[in-house]
């Protein structure tokens, strides 16, 4: 009986961590309770439920920024915008290039997300506008 146990506890602990560990769109607040636009994240993984982790940048509403700064360009592997947020990021500097915008919502692997015909949006991002409202 405890070995029927033992198992499972083990496969409820490997069920539960199928989701991704990104934060929900509606938990984007900060420590004071304001309102975050978006989150965006330097590390991805194959496995979703270590994805969303590694430096975070986080991204305010109104926040327009034609030019990533230096540590961030085409570096951002996965994103969670805001409830009623909109997220529209271009990959070249400058507001120039492809443009692709990302409603409310959770995108663990932004290499799963086409930019173009052969490419993706990891590490691809190098502006962005946030609007909420």
């Amino acid at each position: 009986m405890a070995a029927l146990v033992a198992v499972v506890l083990a496969a409820a602990a490997v069920l539960a961590g199928v989701e991704a560990q990104c934060p929900a769109p509606s938990d984007l607040r900060t420590a004071n309770g304001t309102r975050v636009c978006a989150q965006l994240y330097a590390d991805n993984s194959p496995y979703y439920d270590q994805c969303c982790a590694g430096a975070v940048l986080v991204v305010e509403p109104g926040a327009d920024v034609p030019y990533m700064p230096h540590e961030w360009a085409a570096r951002v592997s996965s994103l969670v915008v805001g409830t009623r947020c909109d997220l529209t990021v271009w990959s070249r500097a400058g507001k120039k290039g492809k443009s692709r915008t990302f409603a409310a919502g959770a995108v663990p692997r932004l290499q799963e997300v086409r930019r173009g015909l052969f490419g993706d949006w990891n590490n691809a991002i190098r502006g962005y506008y946030c609007k909420c409202k």
